[in-house]
């Protein structure tokens, strides 16, 4: 037996986990009509079979009409919700792991006009910032009826076959009636902490009455708010003492801080540059005084840390989510020895941020990730070995490599520049976006490991590629930045690619028009304000940095705010001239045909790459699919032709050809490698 920390047993009551690596509870958004259909399921039985403990289902799945979903969470109320739930529970047991579901009640953060148009409700009618709805201050008959659809969906689930429920106490209405920050009612649910607890104290009795001594009941809880006028460590502590003293509580799961504003949830759930595990000496605070089972999970993405925090006895259970979003085979590989293949979180929190813009939960480097049913993470061999040669090693160039060795293939990649990484080694040049280059570095591992050759200062030409003599060609050479878009003067303009690569000199008053609303702008910003510069960012659009999205935006703003930087939208840049030893920028607005002056050092744009396209333009003639692409083939997951056949449209071609990523047109990082591993896959 293993001496790992991580791979000993833990037993929760009556329950023995086979090892103390837990997915905790999360909305990865994939239910169909509230329900965990196939794809949820697919989900999470990935991660059972690769060997995880325990996986908690359903970032807050709603218990009450009430409690409209904002991010297509599962709906508990609804009877038909055990059947799907016993689905997904039996067929994760039947590889090993443990399931629990997370109960809620969203109370205030959630909006009025979703679901049934009901009025949201909480302890207050104070509005959540984050969902914009006042709330209505709840009465004593919502109260009652409220325990009771908690009770109601945990007998739901108790009938489903799961293990447990956790009920979700940060946020939500049973930390609305927990916390003084939100608590403004009088009587047995306000004022006294003894009060104020007294909801989710009854929540749990309700819960246990119905379903016996054998099924779990834990608490994810805020133990400290970390805010002025809220719960502070001390009142956390005593929080969990109640719920200890209760009898009705198996475990805890602990919360530092508060969600209802995008930078406090941040700071909870932090992300790429900022202080892996932050909270963890605290949860072992809780731990050690409050004496339940402690999980925890708040940016633990890396199994050295995990390792630590079951070995320094500060958790009981670790969480690792995003983590395994990214890898759902991280447990299989620490138990096989092979850490180094495991494919690594870097903090990109593109699964959070698209949820919380109404997507479905997506992995920025592993597109299988909710789409197990049509992208498995297991690549099948070939029948048939080719030779494959992939133009550009950034990406997704390096994505079509890995996945074409692993298909059997002989693989070959030309990169004009003297490191792999294109886009992202650009990216990484600032310390806040610089774990992405582990993307690069982990293909660059498993593409070793494989056998894939890459020739770097090479610029592939219409010779070198009929010198390789392959079968297949991947044209993966990207983009660069298009900053020709104004009337007049775009020879007076730098890019923004120019700043993070230090080849233009930040000014010392700058307007950066940012049409493309992607990382690279804000980089550029802080770059600017780093040397000491003032900058005004403007864009067109009617929100600011759209393609940022919530949570990443945090930081930026931290940094650009302190440094009393300009945000002006529905604005754009016309035109830019010379006037003495500065530059003048008119600026115009789609709204109307007024304009204004900007006095400035230096005009920067913030655009869209145009692709690096003439190589695939030269070598069309060349293929014998003239480069087009089966469209509904690639879509399915079926196989293009590779190969000379009656069917392909230019029979004397040597190659067929194929272009992917920002070759194609200006996307992400995801799409980049989504379009690499659906087109490899089948080839």
């Amino acid at each position: 037996m293993s001496n790992d920390p991580l791979l000993q047993p833990y037993t929760l009551k009556h329950l023995t986990l086979r090892n103390r690596i837990m997915i905790t509870s999360h909305e990865p958004a994939y239910p169909e009509d509230g329900m965990p259909k196939d794809r949820y399921r697919a989900y999470h039985v990935e991660r059972a079979k690769a060997g995880v403990a325990l996986t908690m289902t359903a970032g807050s799945a709603s218990v009450s009409r009430d409690s409209p979903p904002v991010f297509n969470n599962i709906l508990v109320w609804k009877d038909e919700v055990v059947g799907w739930m016993k689905q997904l529970a039996d067929e994760c047991h039947d590889h090993g792991a443990a399931v629990m579901i997370q109960l809620s009640h969203l109370g205030r953060r959630t909006r009025w006009d979703k679901g049934d148009w009901l009025p949201s409700v909480s302890t207050s009618h104070v509005r959540e910032p984050a969902h914009r709805a006042y709330p209505k201050q709840v009465e004593d008959w919502d109260i009652s009826r409220i325990i009771k659809d908690y009770a109601d969906g945990a007998e739901r689930m108790h009938a489903a076959g799961l293990d447990g429920v956790e009920l979700e106490c940060y946020g939500h209405l049973m930390d609305q009636f927990m916390s003084s920050f939100t608590n403004r009612l009088d009587g047995p649910y306000g004022g006294s902490l003894q009060n104020r607890a007294r909801f989710a104290l009854d929540v749990v009795a309700a819960i246990r009455e119905r379903v016996g001594e054998k099924f779990l009941i834990g608490v994810r809880y805020t133990a400290d708010e970390a805010a002025k006028g809220g719960i502070d460590a001390e009142e956390g502590v005593a929080i969990g003492k109640l719920l200890r003293d209760s009898g009705n509580v198996d475990f805890l799961n602990i919360i530092r801080g508060q969600i209802h504003t995008d930078p406090a949830m941040t700071d909870v759930i932090p992300i790429m540059g900022m202080k892996s595990a932050p909270h963890l000496d605290f949860a072992g605070r809780i731990r050690a005084e409050v004496g339940l089972p402690t999980f925890h999970a708040a940016r633990i993405p890396d199994v050295a840390t995990a390792r630590h925090a079951i070995a320094s006895g500060k958790l009981d259970m670790v969480g690792m989510t995003r983590a395994h979003m990214t890898d759902p085979h991280l447990v299989r590989k620490i138990i096989e020895g092979r850490e180094d293949d495991i494919r690594p979180c870097v903090g990109a929190n593109y699964c959070l941020d698209r949820i919380y813009q109404g997507g479905h939960a997506y992995c920025i480097h592993n597109p299988s990730t909710g789409r197990e049913l049509e992208q498995p993470h297991d690549i099948a061999k070939a029948q048939t070995p080719k030779k494959i040669l992939i133009i550009g090693a950034g990406p997704a160039g390096l994505e079509a490599a890995r996945v074409a060795a692993l298909r059997g293939h002989r693989v070959v990649v030309h990169e004009a520049a003297a490191h792999a990484g294109g886009q992202i080694r650009l990216t990484a040049q600032t310390a806040r976006r610089r774990e992405m280059i582990g993307i690069i570095d982990w293909r660059l591992a498993q593409c070793e490991k494989l056998g894939v050759s890459i020739k770097y200062n090479s610029l592939a030409d219409e010779a070198t590629v009929t010198d390789e003599a392959p079968d297949v060609v991947i044209i993966a050479t990207g983009g660069l930045p298009e900053t020709a878009i104004l009337d007049a003067g775009n020879e007076l303009v730098t890019s923004a690619w120019d700043i993070l690569s230090g080849d233009v000199r930040p000014g010392s008053n700058v307007l950066l028009y940012d049409e493309a609303g992607d990382p690279a702008g804000l980089q550029a910003a802080d770059k600017v304000v780093e040397a000491g510069g003032k900058v005004e960012i403007m864009t067109r659009d009617r929100s600011f940095a759209p393609e940022v999205m919530a949570m990443n935006l945090v930081p930026y703003m931290r940094t650009l705010q302190r440094a009393d930087a300009t945000f002006t939208i529905t604005w754009r840049v016309l035109s830019v001239r010379r006037e003495g030893n500065g530059l003048v920028a008119t600026v115009g607005s789609d709204y109307g045909d007024m304009t204004r002056e900007r006095r400035v050092d230096q005009v920067i744009v913030n655009n869209a790459t145009v692709p690096l396209d003439e190589l695939y333009f030269a070598l069309k003639p060349l293929s014998t699919n003239l480069g087009e692409v089966d469209y509904a083939a690639f879509i399915a997951s079926t196989p293009q032709s590779a190969g000379p056949n009656p069917a392909d449209p230019n029979r004397k071609g040597a190659f067929h050809l194929y272009r992917i990523g920002d070759a194609v047109s200006s996307r992400n990082t995801h799409a980049a490698i989504y379009d690499a591993l659906r087109l490899m896959r089948t080839i």
